[in-house]
């Protein structure tokens, strides 16, 4: 997708690194009351023959007229040809996004950001820790590691919500746990159906059930609403599971997704550039990326 030089007189000279290039929708539906699931596929062929990227990297979707904003990218690269996006209505923007049909176009730009380490994980037991529209991520890395199955060790896959009406990609999940390849563990804070059969109670709850953790030869993923985060690591580091292993999937306001406009600027990272995906150690004395409360309650 990203074309950052062209060739001219035998010199490459930059493109614009904020134009977009123009996508199909494809398909779309509801997950829930306030997010949709979108499928697209590039308009230009070229462009989805140069479509490449990693699991935890984000694109900037954009509405013409209505601006563009970070979208975390839900689909996983070992499955060519299409895109996939879930978008909750927060704005302006998404709104305009919501009222698109299939078969219209939006633009997009990208794709940004360092993504998940793949290469240091193959060979490793995989843990990931998936809370609300945190899973819009996550969900792109856990269908990598389903494709790439023999390339990896041991799956833990842990969806927190708080209603099952709340939980994305339910059924989805619920299919999951039918396959004897992976650990699949939901639950919810609520039940408001009197019909979910899984657990009860938050995210970290589900750690009972994890049975023995080879610490050394794991690798976690965490991305969830920051009140999650603490307890999260908490669980994690009380594992002895390392500090560099620990990968977390940040956001925060990326505006030009080129390191351009300092908006998502932290000391001296930049989200859009040496994020989204952070590691533990990365973050440890870093508190206004994540709320302070982490790094003062979590072990060091």
């Amino acid at each position: 997708m990203k074309r950052l030089c062209v060739v001219v007189d035998d010199r490459e000279v930059e493109e614009n690194p904020y134009k977009p290039e123009m996508w199909r929708i494809v398909r779309r539906y509801p997950l829930t009351s306030d997010v949709n699931f979108f499928q697209m596929r590039a308009v230009d062929v070229d462009d989805l023959l140069k479509m490449d990227y990693r699991p935890g990297q984000f694109i900037m979707g954009s509405v013409l007229g209505e601006g563009e904003a970070p979208f975390s990218i839900s689909s996983t690269p070992s499955r060519p040809g299409l895109m996939e996006f879930c978008i909750r209505k927060v704005g302006t923007l998404t709104e305009s996004l919501f009222g698109l049909k299939e078969n219209q176009t939006i633009g997009l730009r990208g794709p940004y950001g360092n993504g998940f380490p793949i290469e240091k994980m193959e060979g490793k037991d995989i843990m990931i820790i998936a809370g609300g529209l945190g899973v819009a991520s996550l969900r792109s890395l856990l269908l990598y590691v389903l494709d790439n199955r023999d390339k990896f060790g041991n799956l833990v896959y842990l969806h927190g919500a708080r209603t099952p009406g709340e939980m994305l990609f339910r059924e989805e999940f619920m299919q999951l746990k039918e396959r004897d390849d992976l650990n699949c563990l939901l639950t919810v804070d609520k039940d408001d159906t009197g019909q979910w059969t899984e657990r009860e109670g938050v995210v970290t709850n589900l750690f009972k059930e994890l049975g023995p953790v080879d610490a050394k030869n794991t690798y976690v993923a965490v991305c969830g609403p920051p009140v999650m985060y603490k307890y999260v690591i908490q669980q994690l580091v009380g594992l002895n599971i390392p500090k560099h292993q620990i990968l977390m999937t940040l956001e925060r306001r990326m505006k030009c997704g080129v390191g351009k406009c300092g908006h998502c600027a932290i000391e001296y990272l930049y989200t859009c550039m040496d994020g989204p995906v952070f590691t533990y150690w990365d973050v440890l004395h870093m508190k206004e990326i994540i709320g302070k409360g982490v790094s003062d309650n979590v072990i060091a």
